[in-house]
């Protein structure tokens, strides 16, 4: 019974030991995602697109100066469409923004409806990716250009 009494306040110990020593020098916190921005020429049209399409929760912007749109991306951060002058940019496809959602069959749906084009990755229209690990995905452009990737990821 004495060794085992020893044996324990020896785990105690060390325990306590080990809790201090990492107090002392802590692990650095990694940093999160706080917002996406993406600049856009038409903000309303913008905003339509992303609630249409999302269904984003629109937050309340500090600004009010009305170049500003802001939505909830969750625990992922935000989304800030913030109005910018006219010119359109070419954008590249492997800079894309990516969301997932639980049923791309009735996503790719709405996109039919609404009448956005979109193709898999290597650009065949109307035709989602079907990657290695069985994720299906498409894309598709914004108003302005920006490359989206929608995926039925879920959480894989």
């Amino acid at each position: 019974m004495k060794k085992f009494a020893v044996l324990l306040t020896i785990a105690i110990s060390t325990l306590f030991y080990k809790s201090m020593k990492a107090q002392e020098n802590p692990q650095p916190v990694s940093a999160r995602l706080n917002h996406i921005a993406v600049y856009v020429s038409d903000l309303e049209k913008s905003e339509k697109f992303y609630y249409s399409l999302f269904n984003l929760p629109k937050i309340d912007e500090p600004f009010k100066d009305g170049r500003h749109v802001w939505f909830s991306l969750g625990p992922a951060g935000q989304l800030h469409l913030i109005q910018g002058p006219g010119a359109k940019t070419t954008h590249d496809k492997n800079e894309h923004l990516c969301f997932s959602v639980p049923n791309i069959d009735k996503f790719i749906a709405v996109l039919n409806k609404q009448r956005i084009d979109y193709s898999n990755w290597p650009g065949t229209e109307k035709a989602p990716t079907v990657r290695v690990d069985g994720v299906k995905q498409v894309y598709f452009q914004d108003p302005d250009g920006h490359w989206l990737e929608v995926n039925d990821d879920q959480g894989r």
